[in-house]
């Protein structure tokens, strides 16, 4: 999976090291977040979206990065965006 690193949680020093990529072999956006805690797992798993079952698919997770990795993900959707076009 050639993986093309696009930022890490700038507080990263403090022992935080949630990270994105883009895997440049799919175009997705790979991201390494915290685990949530279990309340917030089954409050995502209750949520209810139009045409979607509800739970977790056990093939799927929640992860749980900070706000100020915002930057990170745009950077991250516009490479991905930007290489789908291509």
């Amino acid at each position: 999976m050639p993986l093309q690193f696009i930022g890490i949680d700038p507080n990263t020093g403090t022992g935080e090291s949630p990270t994105v990529w883009i895997d440049d072999r799919t175009n997705e956006v790979v991201i390494q977040g915290w685990k949530p805690g279990p309340e917030l797992e089954a409050e995502c798993a209750a949520f209810e979206v139009p045409g979607h079952a509800t739970g977790i698919p056990d093939h799927e997770a929640v992860v749980r990065i900070p706000a100020r990795m915002v930057p990170a993900l745009r950077k991250a959707c516009d490479a991905a965006e930007r290489a789908q076009l291509r």
